[in-house]
């Protein structure tokens, strides 16, 4: 058995990788075979689908010009690694935009077949809008495996050594957080800058609902939840889990002097939890009156105890390499190391229920958001903003206990371990949230396309609601993940710049490597790396206010020279507004792009007058890493208390649609959208390149000491 797990590492996971892309695919045939309803509902998703793939072909290809010249720079800028490095960077960039794509264009059908189920009830419809969402996650796992599983044997298959083979798998990490941080930020900037001007012009200033055709805005609002959910949340979980795979890998070979047994583990543990997640999402079934949100969670814990009862072969098989003299692994044992696996897996619980809490619409804090629009859009502001920032404690209590409880088992290999074992449940929790754009694009459609009322009352809106939570509590955990990856990026940042510092002879300089709060340098380097979360937001949330006021002139200007808009004589000019947001998006998400890239770049050029740069960079990554948290965390609970506040008052509460408290909890929905869907999600991947560029350039700054 020890034998097996140890010595075939790679082609588990690979096997499990090729597994979950064929349920992939046979999902989607699945989901394709369903019908599309009538001529109105397939041209009203068609012009959804249009748009979709339109908006992603022209930011890949914007983004596109990016990669090619990072790939030459990686390739051919001495001490940055060589083809190793560029190669990977290139595989992990496809792969991650690979699944974005796939998953939006699965997305972008499964919504009107959603609607057309939703005639015969919500079992049927749950169905088809959960199978779709699956499809995404699904690749997402599936690609991850397959791309950094296969390049690793590739590397050692061609006679690299494991240290050569795993700084090759730093330029994947980075290739995927390039492409995840463009998909979120300008997928961001598109769905809500559409939507901000949709609901400031349709809602409140015309008085018509949601999805209404008449609003010239509602193709972009439908189009941009697919960027921006579906392909932006792909990318951005396609990388966290490629780069905590490989950042895990990279500490264990540090802490474990090369056991390839021990190195290999994170992608057994990956491979075997896809598996699970495969059956998890097998079982999300819901009958006519039940809860969907138990559904959805019953997927999720059978994923969960099926991953629990895999990894316990998987680690106590180990045994002789886990306890072997040269490992570092502070005494840990195989039963410890199973204890931090369980570890990540209850963090994942726990930052889901404490997600949910704070933006579900059955408990307080909504119902307080809600409550407070009575009095006001100032009011409604202030409640949202509260509960925001009370959003950051507990999350922050349970990965911080997380980290300690894993640190105490198995010391960093042990934090390691729980950051893999959350990251492992990828494929069933992005299911989850791809499911939220499918249901409200299914609304959409059922609205424009003039279904019964009871189709959008009964079935759509109830998915529609669910599907609002299931996004925030997805956001919970990326932010929780990444947040844990980070500092084990920063541990293999701090070790493996010691060590090249050693093999380089500078072994004064290793010596003094410290990164303790007494050094003016590390504390500056906090400073610098506390304030890019903020910078990042504050250029994120501009590009929306950008996009949401051209987009409101355009409304209105549509209003008002075209009257007829309003009793269905005239037909709106959808695509006005569609291009607007994408042309602010693909400007617009260039700078906020290259802030995690240039400025930890800046930073440790300073190496070429005082090696105290080192530190510096050290600091900066630990800055990045606690405000980011904080950050993200208060935008994305702040934003889906906002969102769910609207729609409790939209099903009656509060005088219901029209009133005083509708109006004020718009625009608290508003301003959260930006939060949740934009800023606050695309720190994740922000943090991550960071560290990722802060690792891939030791080599370069060893040579400038």
């Amino acid at each position: 058995m020890s034998t097996f797990f140890g010595e075939h590492a790679v082609l588990i996971a690979l096997v499990c990788g090729v597994i979950t892309v064929i349920y992939g695919l046979i999902l989607t045939r699945w989901v394709l075979s369903k019908p599309d309803g009538d001529d109105k509902m397939r041209e009203i998703a068609a012009a959804i689908q249009e748009g979709a793939s339109a908006y992603l072909s022209r930011q890949y290809r914007t983004v596109g010009i990016v990669a090619v010249i990072l790939f030459l720079v990686l390739m051919f800028v001495p001490d940055l690694g060589g083809w190793r490095v560029a190669v990977g960077f290139l595989i992990g960039a496809v792969l991650s935009a690979a699944a974005g794509f796939i998953g939006m264009n699965v997305a972008v059908r499964a919504n009107v077949r959603t609607a057309e189920a939703a005639k015969s009830g919500l079992s049927p419809a749950m169905d088809v809008a959960f199978k779709g969402g699956t499809v995404t996650g699904i690749l997402v796992v599936g690609l991850g495996l397959i791309g950094v599983a296969g390049y690793y044997g590739a590397l050692l298959a061609a006679g690299y050594s494991q240290t050569d083979t795993l700084h090759g798998l730093v330029g994947l990490g980075f290739g995927g957080s390039l492409i995840s941080v463009f998909a979120r930020v300008g997928g961001g900037i598109f769905t809500k800058g559409a939507d901000v001007g949709a609901d400031l012009v349709g809602k409140i200033e015309a008085g018509i609902p949601e999805d209404d055709p008449r609003n010239p805005a509602v193709i972009a609002d439908n189009v941009g939840d697919n960027v921006g959910d579906d392909a932006g949340m792909a990318a951005d979980l396609f990388e966290t889990y490629a780069v905590s795979l490989v950042a895990a890998m990279l500490l264990l070979n540090q802490l474990s002097d090369g056991n390839a047994a021990l190195v290999g583990l994170p992608l057994v543990l990956g491979g075997l939890s896809g598996l699970a997640s495969i059956v998890g999402t097998l079982l999300v079934r819901v009958k006519e009156g039940g809860s969907v949100m138990g559904a959805l969670y019953r997927g999720v814990i059978v994923s969960a105890v099926l991953s629990a009862l895999l990894f316990i072969p998987a680690i106590f098989s180990l045994d002789s390499s886990i306890t072997a003299p040269t490992t570092n692994f502070d005494g840990a044992s195989t039963g410890k190391i199973f204890g931090c696996a369980i570890i990540g897996l209850v963090i994942t619980a726990l930052l889901m229920a404490i997600t949910e809490y704070y933006t579900g619409t059955k408990w307080k804090p909504v119902q307080d958001v809600a409550e407070a629009s009575t009095t006001g859009h100032a009011t409604n502001i202030i409640s949202g903003l509260g509960y925001s920032m009370q959003a950051t404690a507990a999350p922050v209590v349970v990965i911080g206990g997380g980290i300690l409880l894993a640190n105490w088992f198995a010391g960093l290999a042990g934090i390691a371990i729980a950051v893999v074992a959350m990251l492992s449940m990828a494929g069933v929790i992005i299911a989850l949230d791809a499911f939220g754009p499918v249901t409200d694009n299914a609304g959409g459609i059922a609205e424009m396309a003039g279904l019964p009322e009871d189709v959008r009352n009964k079935v759509t809106d109830p998915l529609d609601a669910v599907g609002n939570t299931t996004k925030a509590v997805t956001k919970g955990y990326a932010i929780g993940s990444a947040a844990l990856a980070a500092v084990i990026l920063f541990a293999s940042y701090r070790d493996e710049l010691r060590d090249q510092l050693v093999a380089a002879g500078n072994l004064e300089v290793a010596r003094g490597l410290t990164f303790e709060l007494s050094n003016p340098w590390v504390i500056v380097g906090l400073l610098v790396g506390g304030a890019m979360p903020f910078v990042f937001a504050s250029f994120c949330m501009s590009a929306v206010g950008k996009a949401g006021k051209a987009v409101v002139e355009e409304v209105r200007r549509q209003f008002r020279e075209k009257p007829g808009i309003m009793d269905y004589s005239e037909r709106p000019e959808y695509g006005q507004c569609v291009d607007i947001v994408t042309r602010t998006a693909l400007r617009e998400m260039l700078v906020p792009a290259a802030i995690p890239v240039v400025i930890p770049i800046l930073v440790g050029l300073l190496v070429i007058w005082t090696d105290n740069a080192l530190q510096m960079l050290g600091g900066l990554l630990v800055g990045t890493i606690v405000t980011g948290l904080f950050l993200a965390i208060s935008m994305t609970s702040g934003g889906g208390a906002w969102d769910n506040a609207k729609k409790l008052i939209e099903d009656g509460a509060h005088g219901g649609k029209g009133s005083i408290a509708h109006q004020a909890a718009v625009t608290g929905d508003t301003v959260g959208d930006p939060y949740k869907d934009t800023a606050g999600p695309a720190i994740n991947p922000m943090i991550k390149i960071a560290n990722i560029v802060a690792i891939l350039i030791i080599p370069a700054l060893v040579a400038l000491v």
